[in-house]
């Protein structure tokens, strides 16, 4: 669950707010030889300015498909620029409209991650009904501490996405 909780603020991190965020262009996939492979394995990533990012390729054959991955990346709105031999990202300002669409994916995402922890809980809840060997009150007392620990994991959650939403909402 823990696990869970880690990998939906990864995902939040992912959403871009006003400021460009080098995390934001980590997980774009870039076809290399064949091979969809992160951004981050095959370039080294900066953010001078708050709109700008330049991104430095580590072999220069690759810099035509990173300068594809970024422009076609979908809710990103990136516009490369090849000078040949770094990429230079800009990114447009945010509208309200934009943001409201960026509030929906985030919360989107959180419910994913949501969905991934019930579903641990589910797994672990089957587990503990098919124990034979252990007695009634030993089974309850499991139950009520797996209920504890999905809820603490959940609100953990709730609360990143929180964050992430009043960041995004920020003008």
């Amino acid at each position: 669950m823990g696990k869970a909780v880690d990998v939906a603020r990864d995902d939040f991190g992912t959403v871009r707010t006003g400021r460009i965020n080098p995390a934001l262009f980590q997980k774009i996939p870039v076809d290399y030889y064949g091979t969809p492979t992160p951004l981050a394995q095959l370039a080294s990533l900066q953010a001078p300015e708050a709109r700008t990012l330049i991104v430095t390729p580590y072999d220069k054959t690759a810099l035509k498909e990173i300068e594809k991955a970024i422009a076609t990346f979908p809710n990103l709105g990136a516009s490369p620029t090849n000078d040949g031999t770094i990429v230079r990202v800009t990114i447009p300002e945010l509208t309200q409209d934009r943001r409201k669409e960026f509030v929906k994916i985030v919360r989107g995402k959180g419910e994913d991650a949501k969905v991934a922890i019930r579903n641990i809980r589910r797994r672990a809840k089957d587990d503990l009904d098919s124990q034979k060997e252990v007695g009634d009150d030993e089974v309850a007392r499991a139950e009520k501490e797996l209920e504890a620990i999905t809820k603490s994991h959940i609100d953990a959650i709730d609360e990143a996405l929180k964050k992430k939403e009043a960041e995004l909402l920020e003008v």
